[in-house]
Order: structure tokens, then C-alpha cells, then sequence
């Protein structure tokens, strides 16, 4: 059992799960093929301890206990997590930049 991120972050990618995450284990795709990836955060199933600790982080409820609550999102956060590895480690949000509810999009 490992602990999952839904399509609920895309978009929103409030990070402060990371911040919180004693294994660091929550990765974000940054690339250009943002139809594919989204902007969102996932969680590397293989190297999630089931802490627990990101879920009260999350303001917008996008990660769920286990993987039955959501298998189509545990699915993808187990192939698209390893991908992502290379990436930079996740920046912190800014203080004064909220999160977003799913679907809005940036202002250029």
C-alpha cells in the first residue's frame, strides 16, 4: 500500500507535501509536454514509506490513503514516477503564491 496524488493537483501543485515528506519521494514532472504530463505532483510508490504525513498537507484533499481509492492514479504515479527522477528536486511554493483548484488555469 503506498499513498497516492489524483488528477485533483493538476494544476494546483501546492507543494507543501514535499516540504513534509521524510523520504522524499513526491516528484514533479517539468518538461514541455504538458498534454501527456500535467502540471502536477506524483509519489514514487516503491519509495513511499506510508507515513501519512503529506495527506493533512494537502489544502485540496488531491492525495488519497491507498491506492484502491484511486488504482487509475496509482497506476500512473507508478509509471510516471520514475521518469521524473532526474528532475531538479521539487521547489518549495511561494508564501504568497496559493494554490489553485483543479482546472484554473495560470495567467500568462
Amino acid at each position: 500500500m503506498t499513498w497516492v496524488i489524483t488528477r485533483l493537483c493538476r494544476d494546483c501543485v501546492d507543494k507543501s507535501c514535499v516540504d513534509v515528506c521524510p523520504v522524499e519521494c513526491i516528484y514533479e514532472y517539468t518538461g514541455d509536454d504538458r498534454e501527456t504530463f500535467p502540471n502536477q505532483l506524483y509519489i514514487q510508490p516503491e519509495e513511499c514509506i506510508d507515513c501519512g504525513a503529506c495527506l493533512p498537507e494537502c489544502p485540496i484533499e488531491a492525495i488519497v490513503e491507498t491506492e484502491e481509492e484511486s488504482p487509475e492514479w496509482a497506476a500512473i504515479n507508478k509509471e510516471l514516477t520514475p521518469s521524473f527522477k532526474q528532475n531538479a528536486p521539487v521547489e518549495p511554493r511561494a508564501a504568497n503564491d496559493p494554490p489553485r483548484k483543479p482546472g484554473n488555469k495560470l495567467r500568462a
